[in-house]
């Protein structure tokens, strides 16, 4: 039993990497959601060069995200820093109170079209859960081993990396995947401004009324959150086994 989901997650791989490379290996099942002498598989671009664009997109923000997030964890954790948490955490709040849609429209007139935009949205919604649960994990490690870091002579620089860090790595990983989930699903709307998304092939299908485009278009994003997000969590646990 303890296989199955491993045998899942290997067939839903399989058949999301059939699909990008010989998508017409599906057109039969999708074929009852488009109408007639309507094309069933998206046909004005390629659905794996998207794929591959579109993970580069989140890949880039919640990278940025991650350098910015723990950044301001780390000093807002050090008694030098702390007077700036209320800061931080308004700073960090505004992707979450602004809607990404506002965000691209705000974005535009500033960065133009494309994928730039794109990336600022999917950056400041990233923030807030990397660096919560950065800054949670920092403030919650056992004192003792802080303090035993501190009695044999290291710097603060050598505690925070030597200890603090790798003690705090599981539960920023748990932030980054977070992140990472919410922005894969949130990068389909970069499309409405020309980024080079899965969103193009959800949104021809909403032009055209055509539901085998949307419905492929979902099914894609959705299995890659899935197995990004069961990859993440793996690294995750052996992360907490190490440490």
């Amino acid at each position: 039993m303890r296989a199955l989901p491993y045998l899942l997650r290997g067939l839903l791989l399989a058949l999301l990497m059939t699909f990008l490379l010989v998508p017409q290996t599906m057109e039969p099942l999708l074929r009852p959601l488009a109408q007639s002498n309507a094309p069933v598989i998206y046909n004005q671009g390629s659905l794996l060069s998207l794929t591959v664009q579109h993970l580069l997109t989140v890949l880039a923000a919640t990278s940025a995200a991650t350098v910015v997030a723990v950044s301001l964890a780390i000093l807002v954790s050090r008694p030098a820093g702390a007077e700036f948490l209320p800061l931080s955490r308004s700073l960090v709040n505004i992707g979450q109170t602004f809607p990404p849609v506002a965000v691209l429209a705000l974005a535009v007139p500033v960065v133009g079209f494309g994928e730039k935009p794109t990336l600022i949205a999917l950056f400041l919604y990233g923030l807030l859960p990397i660096f919560e649960s950065t800054l949670t994990s920092l403030t919650t490690l056992p004192r003792a081993v802080v303090e035993a870091a501190r009695g044999t002579g290291m710097t603060g620089a050598q505690r925070l990396l030597q200890i603090e860090l790798p003690l705090a790595l599981p539960v920023i990983l748990s932030g980054i995947r977070l992140s990472v989930v919410i922005s894969l699903a949130t990068a389909t709307i970069g499309s409405t401004v020309a980024a080079r998304t899965l969103g193009e092939v959800i949104i021809a299908g909403l032009q055209s009324n055509n539901l085998a485009f949307v419905v492929q278009g979902g099914l894609i994003v959705g299995a890659l959150a899935v197995l990004i997000y069961d990859g993440l969590s793996a690294l995750e646990r052996l992360t907490v086994a190490r440490s």
